[in-house]
C-alpha cells in the first residue's frame, strides 16, 4: 500500500465547500470527500504549525512530549518518543516528504529516506513547487510502498495568490484600496501591527478593504485545491490510486477578523482549532461517509499504523479513527483539550455542546481569563456565558484541571515554564519595537500605526 499525507497549512475547515461554505474555494477537495470518510468535528488540540504537526507525528499531545510552543528555543523532542515516519519505515515503507518544517525543528525530518526541502526564494512556499518536487519522487518510485508527506503552504500568508483566481471571491466593481473604505483600520492599529506589517501588509499594498484581504484567502485555497487535482490526476495516470491512502488535513485554521484576529491562527476559537480531515481508500474507505463525533490530529497516528498492520505504541493519546470510519462509533472522545503557546497562552476544552478556554497571558490581546461559549446557539463564539453560566464554567474548568495534572504527570508545566521566558510572538513583537526606540509597554499604551510608522521612518531617515 501507499500513503499519501497531506498537511494544509492554515486551512480553515468552514472555507471548503464540503464543510458548508458557499463560494467554489474547494470543488476537488470536496470530491475527494464524497470518495471517502470526512470528519465533521476535527481538532487541532494544540497549535500553531510547529506544535500541531509533532502532535500529529507523535500521536501525543503537547503536556505529553513537553513541545506546546511554536518558534520557542526553550522546546525540544526527545528521540525516544515514537515517530510515524520512523515507525513505517522500520517495517518497510519507503518514507519521504516534501516539506521545510525541518527548519523550524530538527526533529522534523526524521525517519524519512528522502526529505526534500521546499523552501523557495518567491511567493513563499507555492504549491506548484511542491507538485513538482513530488511529481518526480513518486515517479521514481511508484513500484513501492511508500509513505509521502506533502506539506503545502498556499493558503498561509501572506496571502498571494495568483490574480485570475481573485474575481471569483471579491467583487471587480469594488476598489480594494479605496481611502474611505475604514474597515483595514482595527487590523492596522492593533498591537500586532509590528509584525504584520512587513510580514503580511507591506506585501499587499495599501489596502482598505478587509473583504479583499479575506477574498484573498479564498483563492488561495482555491489554487491549492487546483494543486491537488493535479496531484490525483498523477496518482490515477501513474497506477496508484487504488491502493493509496490519502489523507488531507488542516495543521490549524485561520481567523479572518473574528475575535480581533487579523488574519492568523491563534485563539482556541472555531477559526483556529477546527480543522478539515479527509480520508479516501477505494474500496477499502466507504464513500460519503461524514463523521459527526469529535476527534482530533493525534487520532491519525493509529488509525495509519492499523491500515498499514503495524502495531501501534501503547503510550500514545490518540485513537484509531476505524471505527468511526466503518460506522461502528461515531468519534473517538467525548472532549478534546486544546492549548496555545506562541501570541498567546492559553487552555481549552471542547465538548460536544460547549467550549471553555482559560487564557493564562494574553499577549498583544485583550481576553477574559475565563471564556464559555454554547456551540450549539453560538458557533461563532460571539456570547461568552462564563459569568452568567458559572457553574458550567466551573465544571468545565475542574474538567482541564484533572486533565491537565494527568497529563504532566507530576512534570512541571511548559506553558508556564514559556510564559515565564515570554510568549515567542510577544518576544518578537518586542524585538522589532526596540529597533525603532520604543518598548512593548509603551507600545501596548497606544498601538497606532501611525505611531510605529512614524518611528520606522525616522530610523529610516537617520540611516
Amino acid at each position: 500500500m501507499n500513503i499519501v499525507f497531506i498537511s494544509l497549512d492554515t486551512m480553515r475547515a468552514s472555507r471548503l465547500g464540503c464543510y458548508g461554505y458557499e463560494k467554489p474555494t474547494s470543488p476537488y477537495m470536496d470530491r475527494i470527500a464524497s470518495q471517502g470518510v470526512l470528519f465533521e468535528r476535527a481538532y487541532a488540540a494544540d497549535i500553531p504549525t510547529e506544535v500541531a504537526h509533532t502532535g500529529i507525528f507523535t500521536g501525543k499531545v503537547g503536556l505529553r512530549t513537553g513541545v506546546v510552543s511554536h518558534g520557542s528555543p526553550l522546546t525540544q523532542l526527545p528521540k525516544k518518543e515514537s515517530w510515524l515516519p520512523s515507525l513505517l519505515q522500520n517495517h518497510g515503507f519507503t518514507t519521504a516528504a516534501v516539506d521545510n518544517l525541518y527548519q523550524l525543528k530538527e526533529w522534523f525530518a526524521r525517519g524519512y529516506r528522502y526529505y526534500i526541502n521546499s523552501v523557495q526564494k518567491s511567493r513563499s512556499i507555492d504549491g506548484k513547487s511542491v507538485n513538482e518536487l513530488a511529481f518526480k519522487w513518486i515517479r521514481e518510485h511508484k513500484e513501492d510502498d511508500f509513505f509521502l508527506f506533502l506539506h503545502y503552504w498556499d493558503p498561509h500568508t501572506p496571502y498571494q495568490p495568483p490574480a485570475s483566481y481573485v474575481p471569483a471571491f471579491y467583487d471587480q466593481s469594488r476598489d480594494p484600496y479605496d481611502p474611505a473604505n475604514r474597515s483595514m483600520q482595527a487590523a492596522y492599529n492593533h498591537a500586532a501591527y509590528p509584525f504584520f506589517k512587513h510580514h503580511h501588509y507591506d506585501l499587499l499594498g495599501p489596502v482598505t478593504d478587509a473583504a479583499y484581504v479575506n477574498a484573498l484567502y479564498d483563492a488561495e485555497v482555491r489554487y491549492l485545491d487546483d494543486r491537488l487535482r493535479e496531484l490525483d490526476e498523477l496518482l490515477i495516470a501513474e497506477g496508484l490510486y487504488e491502493d493509496t491512502l490519502l489523507i488531507l488535513f488542516g495543521d490549524h485554521g485561520e481567523s479572518l477578523t473574528e475575535h480581533e484576529i487579523y488574519w492568523d491562527h491563534c485563539g482556541l476559537y472555531e477559526a483556529s482549532v477546527q480543522v478539515p480531515m479527509i480520508m479516501r481508500w477505494p474500496g477499502r474507505i466507504p464513500e460519503g461517509r461524514r463523521v459527526q463525533g469529535l476527534v482530533q490530529q493525534v487520532d491519525m497516528l493509529p488509525t495509519i499504523l492499523e491500515a498499514a498492520d503495524i502495531l501501534t505504541p501503547a503510550n500514545i493519546d490518540g485513537r484509531s479513527l476505524w471505527s468511526s470510519i466503518r460506522g461502528e462509533a461515531d468519534g473517538t472522545h467525548d472532549a478534546v483539550y486544546l492549548s496555545e503557546c506562541a501570541w498567546q497562552a492559553s487552555r481549552g476544552i471542547v465538548t460536544k455542546d460547549y467550549k471553555f478556554i482559560r487564557t493564562l497571558d494574553a499577549g498583544p490581546f485583550v481576553r477574559p481569563p475565563r471564556e464559555l461559549y454554547d456551540l450549539r446557539v453560538d458557533p461563532d463564539e460571539t456570547v461568552n456565558l462564563a459569568e452568567s453560566h458559572p457553574a458550567i464554567a466551573d465544571e468545565l474548568e475542574y474538567q482541564l484541571d484533572a486533565w491537565i495534572e494527568k497529563m504532566l504527570g507530576g512534570r512541571g508545566d511548559p506553558m508556564q515554564t514559556q510564559i515565564e521566558a515570554g510568549l515567542p510572538f510577544r518576544n518578537r513583537i518586542h524585538e522589532i519595537l526596540l529597533q525603532y526606540g520604543l518598548t512593548w509597554d509603551e507600545w501596548m499604551k497606544d498601538p497606532r500605526r501611525d505611531r510605529f510608522d512614524e518611528a520606522s521612518a525616522a530610523r529610516h531617515a537617520g540611516r
